[in-house]
């Protein structure tokens, strides 16, 4: 069984540590590799080569850090099912939705291709006498991404191409329980030509987590993972001074107004809700229906969640595939016990699924519960499975106030056919990603990621525009080229421009 080492200074390395963690097949349930957990003294050989590296790499022309950028985006391009199938072994999630993913963190690595244009400064001339003013931004240094097992691919992509196209030099600490793709991410950049110890890789758990936060030398930390760990991770990396940015859990809803076309919200809505087993943080995973069309709506969604082939990954068949671990399949099938102990209706079952050969695999089936209300913990906690909950409400007053009371601002849609619902919808809702007729209104790579309230900690949302603004600091000058025998207007109190 092969073991994932860490990837620092361009080399493959076992580093300091004898730890290792399995990897596992989910569609299987057994381990297919091992991972190399590393150790505080690992984090600080990587830290020490992207320090080292900074320098050069901040000096090196845009031209030339570009020129690395569209390479890298040309092999990710060429290696996509490659990516794809290392996603779909470890995470278990179909290969057209792995495909998928790549696809979209690709598209950062576009947007990073423009940073000439992005990192363009303003001019003023002649703010006062014979002075001009400009502001230009420049990296920061070393920059830290800790990173979720649910996007091996895409988040990752979130952070490292807009940092390493600004100047910056990276450590990532991807999730133990999906380390292939990073490794290969690596190699890609090393084939791109980008320098050593640019782009670094140390695989671990707490222990790494911990190293970065504290370590004096990383300059930035930017986290997605769950609300507990998100409020840590901002605890801890702004106690030691650095610029955090922490994206954290959800709960998603989608309000079905009575005007909306059934057929196309129940579509919308299993796709949203079951698409990567429900392992998404933009997954829909709360319906509001309001008034009359809420049996309707059910009996649409009942039918085709019922219809879903699950099955492993890599089976061309399959539709949804398996949980990532045991541990989740458990989390989910106790959540789905508790929802039907507090009263809710269990619709469709998914906790007796079999699938052929899938026998020791983390399977669970998908489920649709009704008559869930905001009290019972099926509602109130992120289940992160596919499970999808039904909330009646007789008003869009009613459905605003109870999306608004929730403690996450992550996502949220509204199907209708009222531009006026929209529009309001939109303005009163307190969510940071809104979609209309949209169930998962994930931004483009040129727009910025994030939510409000418990989804998000720290300033700034993450790639796109703000993506580029975090991983920058501003400078602004103020120039004066005086004549040699001009008189000079040096005053002992506050000039004012003349």
């Amino acid at each position: 069984m092969r073991t994932i080492e860490h990837w620092i200074a361009g080399l493959e390395t076992a580093g300091s540590g004898s730890r290792t963690g399995d990897v596992f097949d989910p569609a299987q349930g057994r381990p297919q590799a091992q991972v190399r957990l590393g150790t505080a003294e690992d984090v600080d050989a990587a830290v020490s080569a992207a320090r080292a590296a900074f320098g050069p790499w901040s000096q090196t022309s845009l031209s030339a850090r570009v020129r690395v950028l569209f390479a890298f985006r040309e092999l990710v391009d060429r290696h996509t099912d490659e990516l794809a199938r290392v996603v779909s072994l470890e995470h278990g999630k179909t290969l057209d939705d792995a495909r998928g993913e790549v696809v979209r963190g690709r598209e950062v690595v576009d947007f990073a291709c423009g940073i000439p244009q992005l990192l363009k400064g303003e001019f003023s001339d002649q703010v006062s006498s014979g002075i001009d003013s400009h502001s230009f931004r420049q990296p920061l240094g070393v920059c830290a991404g800790i990173t979720p097992f649910n996007f091996p691919v895409m988040v990752p992509m979130w952070m490292h191409p807009v940092a390493i196209a600004c100047g910056n030099t990276f450590v990532l600490k991807p999730s133990e329980r999906v380390p292939g793709a990073s490794e290969l991410v690596a190699r890609l950049y090393a084939q791109a030509g980008l320098p050593d110890g640019v782009f670094n890789i140390v695989n671990g758990d707490k222990d790494v987590v911990d190293a970065l936060l504290g370590h004096a030398d990383v300059d930035a930390v930017s986290f997605v993972g769950s609300t507990p760990i998100a409020r840590y991770v901002h605890g801890r990396a702004s106690e030691s001074g650095k610029r955090v940015q922490a994206l954290g859990g959800a709960k998603n809803h989608a309000v079905v107004m009575p005007d909306a076309d059934v057929d196309f919200a129940a579509d919308q809505l299993v796709a949203a809700g079951y698409g990567s087993a429900g392992q998404r943080c933009m997954a829909i995973s709360a319906v509001v229906a309001v008034g009359q069309v809420a049996d309707q709506l059910v009996q649409a969604v009942s039918s085709r969640t019922a219809a879903i082939t699950v099955g492993a990954g890599t089976d061309s068949a399959a539709q949804m595939g398996p949980l990532v671990s045991a541990a989740a399949r458990d989390r989910v099938l106790d959540a789905v016990d508790a929802g039907e102990k507090d009263g809710a209706t269990v619709v469709v079952d998914g906790r007796e699924l079999q699938v052929p050969d899938g026998a020791d695999g983390f399977f669970v089936g998908p489920t649709l519960l009704d008559q869930v209300t905001t009290d019972m913990s099926v509602y109130t906690e992120e289940i992160f499975g596919p499970v999808l909950v039904v909330l009646r409400v007789g008003s869009l007053d009613e459905a605003l106030d109870l999306v608004n009371a929730n403690p996450y601002g992550n996502g949220t849609a509204v199907f209708t056919s009222s531009g006026e619902v929209a529009r309001s919808f939109q303005r009163r809702v307190q969510v940071g990603m809104i979609g209309v007729n949209v169930p998962i209104p994930v931004p483009m790579s040129y727009h910025s990621f994030g939510g409000w309230k418990d989804s998000l900690f720290g300033d700034h949302h993450i790639h796109g525009p703000e993506g580029v603004r975090f991983y920058t600091r501003a400078k602004v000058v103020s120039t004066r080229w005086p004549h040699v025998r001009e008189e000079s207007l040096a005053h002992l109190n506050f000039p004012t421009a003349t």
